[in-house]
């Protein structure tokens, strides 16, 4: 059984009813989705699901086939949804794929087939109805680079000037705080000044005007920058006439304060003025105590500044090590997650190789094929009840590199059968070298119920309607069943039958190899 890849198929569900311009097959829609298989794959049981479908529906493990329930054919084990026991349906993608098509969206006209829409038209079509991821709006494909670029309110742009990010809407108020956005000087008419440096143009501009540095005594000019010099030339006596009144009010308050004795010349106004003596004494006094707490306060400072070095040092080394746990961690992780996956293709392996000695065990190369069924009254409960109304044989061969087929018993009966017969079929099974064989199948098969006395045995032989599809070349991994639905009357089987021994039935299939 061909296995699949999960990891590498579609995570698209089914293509939408609609798309199809003829009336769909109930055997090309998806049994979960119901809509059109996309990248069919083959249960067991024969149902047909979207790679989609069915990665969901076994992602958390084996699940009953649904379908098999509405149509009543429910059986286990066939009927367990798993992973690995699914296939690809190839044959069923191919008819798919062929199948016509035509566009959804409204104003195309595009027509074609599955595949091609698939391929080529499917989530690329200009008319189609897009969500904008920013906005959330619906725009058409076509007119998608028109509104992320012109029209979305909530796109990014990058500002040109110091190329930070923002929204569209935001914009404006970006404009007015933007360090690096141009303004003009109203004075000089300087133009592309950056926000950040306009305030150093401001005091720099020769045409810009400022308040004479006299203000502060009282001088009431506003002028320009490039004629400060030339107004405080011009101005010099003026300026001088402010400054007399607060130097005289100086000179006065000096003298009130000073003390008699001995004058020293004071540098700043060419006055004189005593030496302290005890007040000047008592003066100091404060400043001696002020140095030595600006002093205290630098050790402190010192000391805080060393404590914090040595706190850096640390955080530093304690990033290193942590970027290195975390390293050391992702490597980890990686190999866990490498070492799970060794561990999953194993575990399907080892299905592989379990499944291939069940098989060879029992199998046999020359056409004849002897099938014990033990325990037959449980199993026959079993039917009876519906939880396994059918059970399939171990697989069997025409030659080592020939037909592959097996039974399927219906120990309860199956259609006109049910219930009063054992319905007994063959089953034709996709092989190996089914390219080298001869098509359709058309061996005569002899189907027996055996005496375990040995003297008459229960027999029924038919030969293949090489115009039905059960005997055609597989394209599943199995063909529809063809046999006897009235092989042996249920009653044959009660009391001390011959047929039925130590709770147990043998069945024998001879498929004639004449002509082979």
């Amino acid at each position: 059984m061909a296995r699949i890849s999960w990891d590498s198929l579609s995570s698209l569900p089914g293509i939408p009813l609609s798309v199809l311009s003829v009336p769909m097959e109930d055997k090309y829609k998806c049994q979960q989705c119901l809509q059109v298989l996309r990248k069919p794959v083959q249960a067991q049981c024969g149902h047909r699901f979207c790679v989609h479908c069915f990665r969901q529906l076994t992602s958390s493990g084996p699940k009953p086939c649904q379908a098999c329930r509405k149509e009543e054919i429910y059986e286990e084990p066939m009927s367990i949804l798993n992973s690995s026991e699914a296939f690809p349906d190839n044959a069923a993608g191919r008819e798919i794929a062929s199948l016509p098509a035509r566009c959804l969206n409204q104003g195309c006209d595009w027509t074609g087939s599955i595949k091609e829409y698939e391929a080529k038209h499917e989530g690329r079509c200009e008319f189609e109805q897009i969500q904008c991821e920013a906005c959330q709006a619906l725009v058409l494909r076509k007119d998608k680079d028109r509104h992320n670029d012109r029209e979305c309110e909530e796109r990014t742009l990058n500002c040109k000037y110091c190329k930070v990010t923002f929204n569209f809407k935001d914009i404006k108020a970006h404009d007015e705080i933007c360090q690096k956005f141009p303004l003009q000087c109203k004075d000089c008419g300087k133009k592309k000044i950056p926000r950040e440096k306009f305030n150093d143009h401001a005091k720099s501009c020769a045409k810009s005007k400022s308040a004479c540095p006299f203000s502060e005594v009282g001088c009431k000019s506003v002028v320009e920058n490039g004629k400060i010099s030339e107004h405080e030339h011009s101005s010099t006596m003026e300026h001088l006439r402010l400054l007399l009144p607060m130097v005289l009010s100086m000179t006065r308050t000096r003298l009130d304060t000073s003390p008699s004795g001995e004058w020293q010349e004071d540098s700043g106004l060419g006055l004189y003025r005593a030496p302290d003596d005890g007040c000047g004494a008592a003066a100091s006094v404060p400043s001696v105590d002020l140095d030595k707490k600006v002093s205290a306060l630098e050790n402190i400072v010192c000391v805080l500044n060393r404590e914090v070095e040595r706190s850096s040092l640390t955080l530093e080394a304690f990033s290193h090590q942590h970027r290195l746990d975390q390293e050391k961690i992702e490597n980890l992780s990686n190999k866990i997650r490498q070492l799970e996956r060794s561990l999953t293709v194993k575990d399907l392996q080892l299905s592989e190789a379990e499944q291939m000695v069940r098989e060879l065990q029992y199998c046999t190369y020359d056409g004849i094929f002897v099938w014990k069924i033990t325990d037959f009254s449980h199993r026959r409960q079993e039917a009876v009840s519906g939880r396994a109304p059918a059970m399939f044989s171990p697989a069997f061969y025409s030659s080592k590199y020939g037909y592959k087929m097996c039974l399927r018993l219906y120990l309860n009966g199956d259609g006109t059968g049910r219930g009063t017969h054992l319905s007994l079929f063959f089953v034709v099974m996709r092989s190996k070298y089914d390219a080298l064989l001869k098509w359709p199948f058309s061996q005569k098969v002899t189907l027996m119920l055996l005496d375990q006395n040995n003297r008459e045995h229960i027999i029924d032989a038919f030969r293949p309607d090489i115009t039905s599809t059960s005997f055609q070349r597989p394209v599943s991994e199995m063909n529809i069943a063809s046999g006897c639905p009235l092989f042996c009357p249920l009653a044959k089987l009660a009391g001390k039958s011959p047929y039925l021994r130590d709770d147990t039935i043998f069945i024998k299939a001879i498929v004639d190899l004449s002509g082979l």
